[in-house]
């Protein structure tokens, strides 16, 4: 039977410590929450965006407003009293009698015609409907972006306590080592205080990243409506994202919710215009009504009188002081601020893509950059302890490269997480970052299904679900 020699047992252990390793690695992998879990517990939990919701659907409900002025308006009356009635006869005597009249009626009226305000005040609702609806995906896009920060702030604060953990370790060792070396002769004090100022510094370093954890889990639960637990990993939509800047901002002009909510306003103040233009044309309607009186005649001739009548009523403003006039102005003022306001949306939407475009681009860079440094800082770190060794360098040299691979694996895990943030960003810059897109295993919110249950209503006040 072979005999294993110590750097075979080294090489045994060492080699059972990594596959513990990556076995531990792996099962908390499995056990980790992943940034689609977060988003789906956003998309269905999220207090701003189920807030935005109900303001949609209430929004809704302009349309069938609107619509109402098409039907018929009922009314019913009903009246009842006590009335003492003493009247003179011609002969000189008097009658009197004590009534006690009640009367009940209805009256239908149903509008004919009142100058299109009908026709363009359900254009102008349907059209505030189109832009909540866009409203609402923005805030989707705004929620999910701050889902993804908070999200990634609390990966980047575990990776880096992890290694200011393992530096924390690292640095105790070499303190340790240190005293022994000067127990031995073989080193100063001064390399001991160096060795116990990076160890302490080390340890202020590890106590700052978990008070920034703590805060960012503060955040994530404010933001997802959940603690966050073990959290995996993300990587950047890299694949969802365009080719260069020029096809990105084409992508956002067309699809992104604030740009198609603005165009949504300038049709509802196009038709706002058409609705105050109806106040200076004629209205029209046909009104019927029906009326049962009992007691009612203080000459006490008839007891009960029934009316039925059917009319048509024409009106035609001549003047009104001015006000009608007045709001058409008012308006086609808005109706030129909201395209402005269209203009402006699309300048801002460019410029908000070329900049999330550059920072993506430098992040990317970055990570790059970041990752060759920290294989560079391990190297380097492994030839000084080499030379250290031998003699060769001191324990400063040591500490100074150890101290050199520690904030390179932070600049790595800063511009792993920028490069993820920013790729999200983008997205939301684009007008892409919605549930569908990302393809998020959960059950959609449909707008359309509430619109269709209120559209039509004609009575009813219970609120439906929307589902």
């Amino acid at each position: 039977m072979p005999v294993l020699g110590k750097r075979s047992i080294r090489r045994l252990g060492c080699g059972s410590a990594i596959i513990a390793v990556v076995s531990w690695l792996f099962t908390e992998t499995l056990r980790a929450e992943t940034l689609v879990d977060t988003l789906v517990r956003v998309y269905q939990n999220n207090s701003q965006l189920n807030a935005q919701r109900a303001q949609l659907r209430a929004t809704d409900e302009n349309v069938p407003q609107a619509l109402s002025g098409y039907r018929p308006q009922v009314s019913a009356g009903l009246s009842a009293g006590l009335t003492g009635v003493k009247n003179g006869l011609p002969n000189g005597g008097t009658e009197s009698a004590t009534l006690r009249p009640r009367m009940a009626g209805v009256t239908i009226t149903q509008p004919l015609f009142n100058g299109f305000r009908t026709g363009n005040a359900v254009r102008q609702a349907e059209a505030q409907v189109r832009s909540g609806r866009e409203a609402l995906r923005n805030v989707e896009q705004t929620v999910f972006v701050n889902a993804v920060t908070a999200y990634m702030n609390i990966v980047a604060d575990q990776a880096l306590i992890e290694a200011q953990r393992s530096n924390v370790t690292f640095l105790r060792e070499t303190l340790d080592s240190t005293r022994r070396s000067l127990e031995a002769g073989n080193l100063t004090t001064t390399d001991v205080a160096q060795a116990e100022a990076r160890h302490y510094r080390a340890l202020a370093d590890l106590n700052a990243a978990e008070v920034s954890l703590a805060v960012d889990r503060a955040t994530y639960t404010q933001v997802v409506g959940s603690t966050p637990g073990r959290l995996a990993p993300a990587d950047s939509p890299e694949r969802t994202l365009p080719r260069s800047r020029e096809e990105a901002i084409t992508i956002a002009r067309r699809e992104h919710p604030t740009i198609v909510a603005a165009t949504y306003d300038v049709d509802s103040a196009q038709a706002a215009v058409k609705v105050a233009e109806a106040a200076l044309l004629a209205n029209v309607n046909v009104q019927g009504s029906a009326s049962r009186s009992i007691e009612t005649d203080t000459t006490l001739t008839v007891t009960r009188t029934d009316q039925a009548s059917a009319t048509v009523q024409a009106t035609v403003p001549i003047y009104d002081g001015g006000m009608a006039a007045s709001q058409v102005r008012q308006a086609k003022e808005m109706l030129a601020q909201n395209r402005l306001t269209l203009d402006q949306v699309r300048l801002q939407t460019d410029t908000a893509v070329a900049t999330v475009w550059a920072t993506h681009e430098g992040a990317r860079i970055s990570m790059n950059a970041a990752e060759a440094e920290v294989r560079a800082a391990i190297a380097a770190l492994s030839g000084v302890q080499q030379e250290h060794q031998a003699g060769q360098r001191t324990t400063l040299d040591v500490l100074n490269s150890q101290q050199d691979l520690i904030g390179a694996r932070a600049r790595l895990i800063q511009a792993q997480r920028d490069l993820v943030v920013t790729g999200y960003t983008l997205l939301g810059a684009l007008g892409r970052l919605d549930h569908k897109l990302l393809g998020l295993p959960t059950v959609d919110y449909e707008p359309q299904s509430h619109y269709f249950q209120v559209r039509d209503a004609w009575h009813g006040l219970r609120t439906p679900s929307g589902q």
